[in-house]
């Protein structure tokens, strides 16, 4: 159960607040070979690890139309309608990203704009293992297609008899989305990130995973394949009162601990009862999930923390920088003025976290690790490049140029200098 701490000094936070952590040496020498295997020998290679880690031996990777089109009569009606209401919620929010070009005058005859540029060819990554995860195709499908990406390429792992999830090929379908592979773990990120005899080259890859396939993103980060975020196991953290139901409460952090073993929940609260109450709820709703023996493993990794006051404990909340944050208070308005770091904020006790993993409309594709310090979730800024334009007319030039001429002299760029001398002449 989760490690209960009361009162902790703010010299110990870093040390109460780490994540679990894992031999990265040998994560990434492990990773390292099998990056290396795909780039010398595509597909060979591919296949290879396809029979060793998903025990499915494949002569195409490439899902044909056929298959896509026959996910249809695999789930229910009810099912697809909801991927069809979650699919119509995160195309609106996402489409409000749009922007307007503004062509701004900086000084008369200087004009400056920036446009929204699609990246052409990206790769979106779908884990299927234990969890098919359909709901992350429209989270990266629909911003891909709304940005205009000229080439989107999909992989996912398929089952032992070379079978994709028929959710996910319905999510696909849905997307519009027609390239599709039938490979999952760090070969699936190799064959997008250097391209194979089968799989295009793509310019940045999209999409969460295990520990493997975020290593493998990282160590392709390096070698100048743009990558969405480091983003690595799931995680929450929940800053509640006593006006919360701690029934909820704990229903939402189990919802981020069956995620896996090494995912981590944090609750937060300046009330001893609240703690109490929802670690009895915790007890109760675990012996009825599925996936309650994962859940309880990550619940090692997690903690329970009692603070003075709910001021404290958002500032120890942004010295965590959460992936989800849960501010179930009664002052929830307040409160949320004082996020800094959090990839997605759930407010109010009816916002479950589950909301905006399924069908509000934002995304859930999200900085964990700390990395919400720094990083944004996926929108569809992530699809687009911004490239600036300007334009100068014989005025304008007029107008800065002795500013230029001046700057240019100071630095000892003769030439930048005589750029523009030469033309005011």
């Amino acid at each position: 159960m989760m490690e209960l701490i009361n009162y902790p000094p703010k010299e110990n936070w870093n040390t109460i607040l780490k994540r679990p952590s894992i031999d990265l040496k040998e994560l990434e020498f492990n990773v390292s070979s099998i990056l290396d295997d795909v780039k010398a020998n595509g597909d060979k290679a591919v296949k290879r690890y396809a029979l060793q880690f998903d025990k499915v031996t494949l002569n195409s990777f490439q899902v044909s139309a056929e298959e896509i089109s026959a996910s249809e009569n695999e789930i229910s009606s009810e099912l697809k309608a909801a991927i069809i209401q979650a699919k119509t919620n995160i195309q609106k929010f996402h489409t409000s990203q749009k922007e307007e070009i503004k062509i701004v005058e900086t000084i008369p005859g200087v004009k400056c704009w920036r446009k929204n540029v699609a990246i052409e060819k990206v790769g979106l990554y779908i884990p299927g293992g234990s969890a098919p995860l359909f709901s992350t195709v429209l989270m990266l499908g629909v911003p891909a297609t709304l940005a205009g990406c000229k080439e989107i390429i999909l992989c996912t792992p398929c089952d032992t008899t070379g079978k994709v999830n028929a959710a996910i090929l319905f999510a696909v379908k849905l997307c519009g989305i027609k390239t599709i592979f039938k490979i999952g773990g760090v070969q699936a990120i190799a064959a997008m990130a250097y391209g194979t005899e089968s799989v295009s080259k793509v310019y940045k890859i999209f999409g969460p995973g295990n520990q493997y396939v975020t290593c493998a993103k990282q160590l392709v980060n390096k070698e100048g394949i743009a990558i969405d975020m480091p983003a690595g196991p799931s995680e929450v953290a929940i800053i509640a009162d006593d006006s919360c139901e701690p029934a909820f409460v704990a229903a939402d952090l189990l919802s981020q601990a069956e995620h896996g073993e090494d995912s981590q929940v944090i609750l937060v609260s300046d009330s001893k009862t609240v703690i109490e109450k929802t670690l009895v709820e915790l007890e109760i709703q675990l012996k009825q999930l599925t996936r309650s023996s994962i859940a309880q493993k990550a619940l090692k990794n997690s903690k329970a923390i009692l603070v003075n006051s709910l001021e404290e404990g958002m500032e120890l909340l942004n010295d965590y920088a959460p992936e989800h944050l849960i501010i179930a208070c009664k002052n929830y308005e307040g409160l949320s003025q004082k996020v800094i770091n959090a990839g997605s904020v759930f407010l109010g006790n009816y916002s479950c976290e589950s909301a905006g993993d399924y069908a509000s409309g934002t995304n859930h594709t999200l900085p964990t690790n700390g990395y919400a310090k720094a990083y944004s979730g996926v929108s569809l800024d992530s699809f687009v490049k911004k490239i600036t334009f300007q334009n100068l007319s014989k005025e304008g030039l007029q107008n800065i140029g002795n500013t230029i001429e001046l700057m240019a002299e100071a630095e000892g760029l003769n030439a930048h200098k005589n750029a523009v001398t030469i033309r005011l002449k």
